[in-house]
């Protein structure tokens, strides 16, 4: 596991950790939220971003959304073999409902957390 991966690990799991809180409190919306703060700064790291694909395809199947189970297969491929070489879109929410070519805005506290598990 390289250096920004072990340090980004305990924001992404808090993320992951809201989101399942979320979910089974019935809030699939706020779940499916912390799930894009978890793929955002996860995203550099490929464990991190397969593994938060994952668990947006689980919650695809889980909520029956086809559509996102279809994009987050083709998401998972991506991830694996395309963050190694930093192919992915800084910002990128990683839902299906946007393109997973497209670079966003990378919200203030998120990118506060990315920059100081980099400087580390």
């Amino acid at each position: 596991m390289s250096g920004f991966s072990r340090r980004i690990r305990a924001d992404v799991e808090h993320e992951l950790a809201l989101a399942q809180q979320a979910e089974q409190a019935g809030a699939a919306a706020r779940a499916f939220r912390h799930l894009e703060r978890a793929h955002v700064l996860g995203q550099a790291s490929t464990r991190h971003h397969v593994r938060v694909h994952w668990r947006m395809l689980c919650w695809g199947w889980r909520r029956r959304d086809w559509r996102e189970c279809c994009g987050q297969l083709l998401r998972l491929a991506g991830a694996a073999g395309k963050t190694a070489l930093g192919w992915v879109p800084r910002g990128n929410t990683g839902g299906a409902n946007i393109s997973p070519f497209k670079p966003l805005p990378v919200p203030a506290d998120l990118a506060a957390t990315i920059a100081r598990a980099r400087r580390r």
